[in-house]
């Protein structure tokens, strides 16, 4: 006989409260992955000397970037974990505090691994807080406004993005207004020249603590979700073990390996032994993210609460979920993330346009994104999950072709190509905070879609890699590397339609 306890409905004081701390803190999240791009190369310029050659602040970047999806993806299956054994609240409060310190205290670093250690933990922080807030929300809000509260979630990332783009295009002057800041508070004239030299980018990450003061709030006015509550007096959530998170540490190990077998300082494997290093470290990749997961299942099977065919289903909408994400993510690392980039080599088309280029374009990407992830949700949740993932994967495929083979210089129709392109990539994070929460049950939510969503951060890496594989391949061409990376998107076409439509189903229990 079940021990659950009936709770009334949350107040709305209370879903509004939720959805304010989880918006805040993907935020903020959103701005803190848009920020090292910003600050990157001035930060390690400083931190490698003037007289390093230029080629190793290149090649630290890019494995910096790699290493943050890594983390990203295995904080997602790690605090998912911990939000499904101690629960929403306190789980998130832990994946925020941990990626805004550790952002923080790379603005102590000393050398560039410092970077690369201190972003790797942080990012820990970053991928666990996406699936917790979007498992606590889901399960707080009523069915019929999930829709547009899953838009609602893919836009506030985006936010981040676009608060970082303006402040780029306003950095001088913000540098100006710090400096004074800092001198009448009493720091002395070399302290603020080392805070605010080379773009600023200590004071910038020691700033980056900021969100931390979020988890004041979340503690105080953020209730727990009852239907975890429901779960933890059934007694589900004691299958947890700790010693399943073993796993984990051995799928985060192999997926490093990738990195390091196509990065700079795996330059001496060869192509053959590369490509079988990444086939081998994707599968113990995959099983070593399941680990928990399965343990948990195999335990609940063995005392009765679950029924065998629930563990195989649980386990395929993993697959499931982790591969349409892996669509979705590769895509955007591997194609659209290029824009800026791309913009700043191309000529202008009038001489008032060639200012801040790159800033230009990811702010367009960034409107399209916040605009697209909202209609996206709202999509979904009228026409129906299937073909409102199918329609985004062709959307897709048609924005990135246009946006990278009908421009050649820089302009306005640069920047609406821009921003349709970045849009329509961009509206499957609003997509996957409906979808995912759909496909599992309350006890193993937080998990289960956190494995989904990050588990194509893994994939995004390797592919991020192979772009700049494909741009040599291609003297160096941004258009036809971007281009043939979108092809991506006809798989998910496909894949959507192995899944299933949840449409006006409230969530599992």
């Amino acid at each position: 006989m079940s021990t659950a306890t009936v709770r009334p409905p949350a107040t709305q004081k209370a879903k509004y409260m939720t959805l304010l701390a989880a918006l805040l803190g993907w935020m903020f999240d959103g701005f803190e992955m848009g920020l090292f791009p910003l600050i990157g190369q001035p930060a390690l310029k400083d931190l490698l000397g003037a007289t390093a050659d230029p080629n190793d602040a290149t090649k630290w970047f890019g494995a910096i970037i790699a290493v943050f999806l890594i983390g990203a993806a295995s904080g997602g299956v790690l605090f998912g974990w911990l939000g499904d054994k101690i629960g929403r609240v306190r789980a998130m409060s832990l994946s925020i505090f941990t990626y805004a310190i550790f952002t923080g205290l790379c603005g102590f670093a000393t050398e560039a691994w410092h970077i690369a250690v201190l972003r790797f933990i942080a990012s820990l922080g970053m991928g666990g807080e996406w699936s917790l807030g979007v498992a606590l929300v889901n399960e707080i809000w009523p069915g019929k406004s999930r829709a547009f509260i899953a838009g609602l979630i893919g836009a506030a990332a985006n936010v981040g993005f676009l608060m970082v783009a303006l402040l780029s295009m306003g950095l001088a002057g913000f540098i100006g207004g710090v400096e004074g800041m800092l001198k009448s508070i009493g720091l002395s004239d070399v302290t603020t020249t080392k805070l605010l030299a080379n773009s600023a980018w200590r004071f910038l990450m020691i700033a980056g603590a900021f969100p931390a003061l979020l988890i004041f709030f979340i503690r105080l006015c953020v209730p727990e979700s009852e239907k975890w509550e429901d779960e933890k007096a059934k007694g589900s959530t004691s299958h947890w073990n700790n010693s399943d998170l073993l796993g984990v540490l051995i799928g985060c190990g192999a997926a490093l390996g990738i990195i390091y077998v196509w990065s700079p300082a795996g330059a001496h494997i060869s192509g053959a032994v590369a490509t079988l290093a990444t086939l081998v470290g994707l599968v113990v990749a995959l099983f070593g993210f399941l680990y928990p997961v399965r343990q948990y299942l195999g335990r609940g099977v063995a005392a009765g609460s679950l029924k065998p065919e629930s563990q195989k289903a649980i386990v395929k909408s993993m697959l499931l979920g982790a591969a349409l994400a892996s669509v979705a993510l590769l895509g955007t690392w591997g194609s659209i993330q290029w824009a800026p980039r791309w913009a700043g080599q191309l000529q202008p088309d009038t001489k008032e346009v060639k200012y801040y280029a790159k800033e230009k374009t990811q702010i367009a990407t960034a409107v399209g994104a916040i605009v697209a992830t909202i209609a996206a949700a709202m999509a979904a949740g009228r026409f129906g999950r299937r073909i409102t993932y199918t329609v985004m994967c062709v959307g897709s495929i048609a924005s990135a072709l246009w946006f990278y083979n009908a421009n050649t210089t820089f302009g306005t129709g640069f920047l609406f190509a821009a921003f349709m392109a970045g849009g329509i990539t961009a509206s499957f994070y609003g997509f996957f905070p409906l979808y995912f929460p759909e496909l599992f049950p309350t006890a193993v939510r937080a998990t289960g879609q956190g494995f989904s969503f990050n588990f194509g951060r893994i994939v995004a890496a390797i592919g991020g890699l192979q772009t700049a594989t494909l741009m040599r391949a291609f003297d160096g061409s941004f258009p036809k590397a971007g281009s043939v990376m979108a092809a991506i998107y006809v798989v998910g076409i496909f894949i959507i339609w192995l899944g299933p439509e949840t449409k006006d189903q409230e969530l599992p229990e």
